[in-house]
């Protein structure tokens, strides 16, 4: 196929914008609707085998399904002359590999804006199904106004997977985004592309992937074998907890990962709104650090650095000592833990089963990279005209809850503690309203009751309510 040429008697090619292992990529216009898009033509070679043709045109009409504002979507699909082809929105901005080339590394609220509208975007194709198997800058496309788009899902599975292989015997996907496991052959799963996205968070911080080599099989090799440099190796101003993100993400082992790419969004959600408050609160940072081995020498200066912050450390200890020991209390410390449980999610407005009743435990759980979530709802908000939604905390027994202080991936919600003899209610209010941040103190009036309820009336800029990790004192 050539310009000029018309598919289908609608699609008229007007320019050459891309071509792959598989595939061509035109603009064309389409003569029915006056508009223009984007073919992506499946090469004569591949089109003369049988298997892999079915497989492209099954594969177009599933992924026709995924509608999200962060996906290119997929309009039309069709043959022509025994080649297929897809029709998809055609996307008149640069790709985030021509972004970072262009500008080098970018700004770290902008570099987790857009990590986080391809997350958002993976999320969805995930629940549906679908692991992307090749999440590169190449594949992110931007439209000029601010909304990053990823495309190519589903397309190289269709065509190339033979058992976790292509049928040359090449492992699936880019290589400098390859996921250990992908690099094995081994079992592709979402996190798999939690991976690769974490290496495409990592060169938008830094302008450079973690791992160069000369050809594939050495890259690929440090994928599966070498822990890469923090990004704050490169880049000492970014803060500790996207640092740890990232390196969470890139976690050899797929389990140490983020458990799901939602996950992995609500974390680079929690990092932006910290950037864009001005903190760097590396001491809440929720994610553990992975231990790295590298051949560098040590830093002259960090022995004298760890001496001094031990030190500082035992001076602390020794303060806190006296002023325990002279009665006196730090910022509420005279209070005693109360151990509860999160027992039951709460929706008096709508279906209790929708908000999450199995995942309840882990607001409790003691492990804060864990956490129960609310519905996701939509619009600015609200809970889709509910006065709101919660989660209900067991003391045990009847009991004076002074504070309970709430941990929570998305900042930016409104909430207040309520309380009651029963799990189901009724609740009367037991604390003010109060906007929450991602480690929130709610002051208590003294209400004397088994059941706590913490009760969401606004989820703020996100889609759900995350709360890691509730205790009470």
């Amino acid at each position: 196929m050539k310009v000029g040429d018309v598919l289908a008697g609608r699609y008229e090619l007007e320019e050459l914008v891309g071509s792959g292992g598989m595939s061509s990529v035109y603009r064309a216009h389409d003569r029915e609707l006056e508009r223009t898009v984007a073919l992506k033509v499946l090469h004569q070679r591949l089109a003369a085998d049988a298997d892999v043709l079915e497989r492209f045109k099954r594969e177009a009409r599933l992924v026709a399904g995924l509608s999200h504002v962060n996906i290119v979507a997929v309009i039309d699909r069709g043959e022509e002359a025994g080649r297929p082809f897809i029709v998809l929105e055609y996307i008149a901005g640069e790709n985030l590999k021509q972004l970072v080339t262009r500008v080098g590394p970018l700004p770290v609220e902008d570099a987790l804006e857009l990590a986080i509208q391809v997350a958002r975007g993976l999320t969805f194709a995930h629940e549906k199904g679908f692991v992307h198997r090749d999440v590169k800058p190449q594949n992110v496309l931007l439209n000029g106004n601010g909304e990053a788009k990823v495309t190519d899902f589903g397309i190289a599975r269709a065509l190339d997977v033979v058992q976790g292989q292509t049928q040359t015997g090449t492992v699936l996907g880019t290589c400098d985004y390859i996921a250990p496991e992908q690099a094995q052959g081994r079992r592709v799963d979402e996190h798999s592309d939690i991976y690769s996205l974490g290496i495409v968070l990592y060169e938008l911080l830094t302008a450079e992937v973690p791992f160069s080599g000369d050809n594939f099989v050495a890259v690929a090799m440090q994928h599966i074998n070498t822990i890469p440099d923090p990004v704050s190796l490169h880049r000492p101003e970014v803060p500790k907890r996207v640092d740890a993100a990232v390196e969470r993400a890139l976690a050899k082992d797929p389990a140490a990962r983020f458990p799901t790419m939602a996950a992995f969004r609500a974390e680079l959600e929690a990092c932006l709104a910290e950037v864009r408050a001005g903190e760097d609160r590396a001491a809440t940072a929720i994610i553990p650090v992975i231990a790295r081995k590298r051949n560098r020498k040590p830093r002259r200066w960090r022995a004298p650095l760890l001496i001094l912050a031990g030190l500082l450390v035992a001076a602390a200890a020794m303060v806190l000592a006296l002023w325990k020991f002279d009665g006196s209390t730090i910022g509420g410390g005279s209070h005693t833990p109360i151990p509860i449980h999160a027992v039951a999610s709460y929706d008096p407005q709508g279906n209790n089963h929708v908000e999450n009743p199995t995942k309840v435990g882990l607001a409790t759980d003691g492990n804060q990279s864990t956490y129960w979530y609310t519905e996701h709802y939509y619009g600015t908000g609200s809970f889709a005209g509910k006065n709101g939604v919660g989660i209900v905390f067991d003391a045990g027994s009847a009991v004076t809850v002074h504070e309970m202080v709430v941990d929570s991936y998305t900042p930016g919600y409104t909430a207040e503690i309520e309380s009651g003899s029963s799990p189901t209610g009724p609740f009367t209010p037991d604390s003010g309203s109060i906007l929450g941040t991602g480690h929130t103190t709610f002051e208590l009036n003294g209400a004397h009751a088994r059941y706590y309820l913490l009760w969401l009336t606004d989820r703020g800029n996100w889609h759900r309510v995350d709360i890691n990790e509730v205790t009470a004192t």
